[in-house]
């Protein structure tokens, strides 16, 4: 079966493919491969086995990340939690991998990294490709009514919080604008440096903001015009994204993220869409695992593969405990320029 290499941009049939197939996410649009070449200079490509010209039938998205810290290869796609190859059946994937395979010197790539969904077909069988890393996928199912959903979360973790929260008088606001962005990119600072770690770009924040549109919302919690806890999520078809998440930890006994995910649900409920993608969490974060655990959401293992399977991991930058405590020290424009250095070499 021959395969060919396709523009996404340039593809007339992407977005109709997209609307079509049922695994087809947020980070197979158009608008988030563009958000990603705006901010770090990835081409986006893929891979099909329909004929020029014709609509497609399958296809598996990459961005072509090149980096001299990190390497050159294929990731499908760069900071996206999952991004499924968009296939048929088995026959389709085997060929699109195969010829993957074939191809990957000709793009001057080291490896291509997947990043399946938990509900695609174990990658391992049939092919050469290694995982080379596993999560904890949760999505909660907002098929049920409103009480019912309520009812599922944790009621000490969870729905006492956001009682605690309202009786509070924490202030909810969500939006697409500036201001909103702003006070949430603060949060995120301060909860990056707490873990540890440099926060992405602000400039990646407003090309996504920009590419996306009012499909992106930003929700905040304010206590007295402070903002104290803030979530970004993403609407594609019939589910809402929860992307990114950052919070006050001197305000945490007040419930703002408890309250924030009640009125994403209420709202995404409110739109008719059928479920809410949790995202991610590594194994080891037990805390994460168990807040999305307590708002009722079903999990799953995510893996993500690589071919060759003998080629080290890279990304890893060397020093990271030394990395991880100049992080907790530097001031805030410092943190941020860090950020801005590295982030396009981690994707």
């Amino acid at each position: 079966m021959p395969v060919y290499r396709i523009d996404p941009f340039r593809e007339a049939h992407w977005d109709s493919f997209l609307q079509a197939h049922p695994h087809a996410s947020v980070f197979h649009t158009r608008a988030w491969l563009r958000a990603l070449q705006f901010t770090y200079g990835y081409e986006p490509l893929a891979f099909t086995s329909a004929l020029p010209g014709s609509a497609l039938t399958n296809a598996i998205v990459f961005c072509r990340i090149q980096s001299f810290l990190t390497g050159s290869r294929l990731v499908s796609v760069p900071f996206a939690d999952h991004c499924q190859p968009l296939v048929s059946g088995p026959g389709d994937l085997n060929a699109l991998l195969s010829h993957l395979e074939e191809i990957l010197a000709s793009e001057s790539c080291q490896y291509f990294e997947l990043r399946g969904s938990s509900s695609i077909p174990d990658l391992q069988k049939g092919s050469r490709l290694s995982r080379s890393a596993s999560f904890v996928h949760h999505v909660l199912d907002l098929r049920p009514d409103l009480e019912t959903v309520f009812r599922r979360f944790h009621k000490s973790c969870v729905q006492r919080k956001i009682r605690r929260a309202e009786r509070e008088g924490l202030r909810y606001d969500e939006g697409c604008s500036d201001k909103l962005l702003r006070q949430f990119y603060r949060l995120l600072v301060l909860n990056r440096r707490r873990h540890g770690l440099p926060p992405q770009p602000l400039a990646w924040f407003f090309n996504l903001r920009d590419s996306l549109g009012s499909a992106l919302q930003i929700r905040i919690v304010s206590r007295e015009g402070l903002p104290i806890g803030g979530i970004v999520t993403a609407r594609y078809k019939q589910r809402m994204f929860y992307k990114y998440g950052a919070s006050d930890a001197r305000f945490h006994s007040l419930g703002a993220m408890p309250l924030l995910f009640w009125r994403t649900v209420q709202q995404t409920k409110e739109l008719g869409l059928c479920e809410l993608d949790l995202g991610r969490s590594d194994s080891d974060d037990q805390g994460l695992i168990a807040f999305k655990d307590h708002l009722g959401a079903s999990s799953s293992t995510l893996n993500y593969y690589r071919y060759p399977e003998n080629f080290a991991a890279v990304g890893k930058l060397r020093g990271r405990s030394l990395v991880r405590r100049l992080c907790t020290r530097l001031p805030s424009p410092l943190l941020r320029v860090v950020g801005r250095l590295l982030y396009r070499h981690i994707g």
